[in-house]
């Protein structure tokens, strides 16, 4: 069993190391970004803990910097992360069997890049020590590079020229974290018409957006699954 669990986590490092290097500079850019709306140090890592949520975190700090009100950072955070739902139901049955505090602690380690590199290869396999191992191990380690990132920017704000432009590589390493999850139709149509929505409706007040893109997508992303399987039983 232990041998399994070990063999788990070391395949499952190795598959996600590659994908890995994008949380260099989101991590950084993140620190950065929250310290230049005001927030200091202590409460920057403190966010950064409590929230774990690099792209929550970035997509709040306007709305914070902007004094906008609590409810409406709430429900862009949530927005943000709702596909954390989807997420968590389709991996699932990978936690049969494991404690509440196993699950509690995975579903606070849930992230997009460990789920678009690891569920489908460990829902495939029954070895339940293996498939624990293979989830686990890339969780602890993107948290622990996260943190340790995201630390970097923090305390390393000042030091940073403004014209580096590090915002754009962030966009960057969203999109290799997006790209391996966009394998079928319908969520093609749903992070195109959600990037789409999101860039004409900027201009919405409170910065809602952002919320509404994810809401077009969403019901686009649907619309299309639901033709998708019209087509299939026609």
């Amino acid at each position: 069993m232990q041998s399994a669990f070990r063999r788990g986590a070391r395949e499952g490092l190795r598959d996600f190391l590659p994908l890995s290097v994008g949380l260099v500079p989101w991590g950084i850019v993140t620190g950065i970004a929250m310290r230049s709306i005001g927030l200091t140090e202590l409460e920057s890592l403190g966010m950064n803990l409590l929230v774990y949520a690099g792209t929550a975190q970035l997509g709040t700090l306007p709305l914070i910097a902007a004094g906008a009100p609590l409810w409406l950072i709430m429900l862009t955070a949530l927005a943000l992360n709702l596909r954390f739902v989807i997420f968590s139901a389709s991996i699932a049955p990978m936690f049969a069997g494991r404690s509440l505090s196993e699950r509690l602690a995975s579903s606070y380690l849930l992230v997009d890049g460990v789920y678009a590199i690891c569920a489908d290869k460990a829902l495939k396999s029954d070895d339940v020590p293996w498939r624990w191992g293979y989830f686990i191990a890339p969780s602890i380690f993107n948290w622990v590079m996260w943190q340790l990132f995201v630390a970097f920017g923090v305390f390393g704000a000042d030091f940073v020229p403004r014209d580096w432009s590090l915002e754009f590589m962030v966009t960057i390493a969203l999109m290799v974290m997006v790209l391996p999850m966009v394998r079928t139709r319908p969520m093609l149509v749903a992070a195109l018409a959600g990037g789409l929505g999101a860039v004409l409706l900027r201009g919405l007040p409170l910065r809602l957006g952002v919320v509404a893109g994810i809401v077009v997508g969403i019901a686009a992303g649907f619309i299309a699954e639901r033709w998708q399987q019209r087509g299939r039983a026609a």
